[in-house]
């Protein structure tokens, strides 16, 4: 079973935690993070871009000039592509861009995601997270202790609204209930910190 050190919020070690093998030490499979992280990022698409075809656009109903005899190219609407305030050619219409993903292919995928983390020394647990006042510095000094200098998310037990405002103006910084935790957070931060109580949930919840 993975074994992780647990910090205090300036830095200092506060005891050692034993993770779940079955969360946090899973085997690596790409090909499951890949599918998970599509498959979110296309549900977040909202599909409502759409534009006008050339039978859509009103008027151009009458031939604009006769066929021959003019010596101008031949037209037989000014509504053609060709045309300023024409139709557009293969306009885009409005699409549902969502993907399914089944339970079990989702849970597999976070903790093959959580476990890489692990392996890779980028998943922090610390014993607890709270500031006295929603005051962005007080989460700054969090951050240089504990050398949070790359994209990191924050994974909660509760939602601390001191912790969240405080969080919210350093750029680098976000934060998540861990009942919100999934694959394309875990994946798109470059470190994960837990707090204590988050991981036992986690590992409550999945009957690890």
């Amino acid at each position: 079973m993975p074994i992780v050190k647990i910090y205090k919020m300036d830095g200092s070690e506060a005891g050692q935690m034993t993770l779940s093998d079955k969360i946090f030490g899973a085997e690596y499979n790409e090909p499951l993070i890949h599918q998970a992280v599509v498959t979110r990022l296309a549900n977040d698409r909202q599909g409502t871009k759409s534009t006008l075809t050339r039978t859509e656009v009103r008027g151009g109903g009458v031939k604009p000039w006769r066929q021959k005899g003019t010596g101008r190219a031949r037209q037989g609407s000014i509504r053609a592509p060709q045309w300023i305030k024409g139709g557009v050619v293969f306009a885009p219409k409005s699409r549902d861009f969502s993907k399914k993903m089944n339970q079990e292919a989702k849970r597999g995928a976070l903790f093959s995601a959580l476990s890489k983390k692990v392996a890779d020394g980028e998943l922090i647990v610390v014993d607890k997270l709270e500031v006295s006042a929603p005051k962005t510095k007080e989460m700054v000094k969090f951050v240089e202790a504990l050398k949070l200098d790359k994209r990191t998310v924050l994974v909660m037990d509760n939602s601390d609204a001191n912790v969240i405002l405080a969080s919210r103006n350093i750029q680098t910084l976000s934060t998540l209930p861990v009942e919100q935790i999934n694959t394309y957070d875990v994946v798109a931060n470059a470190k994960v910190v837990f707090t204590k109580a988050a991981a036992e949930k986690i590992q409550e919840v999945y009957g690890a």
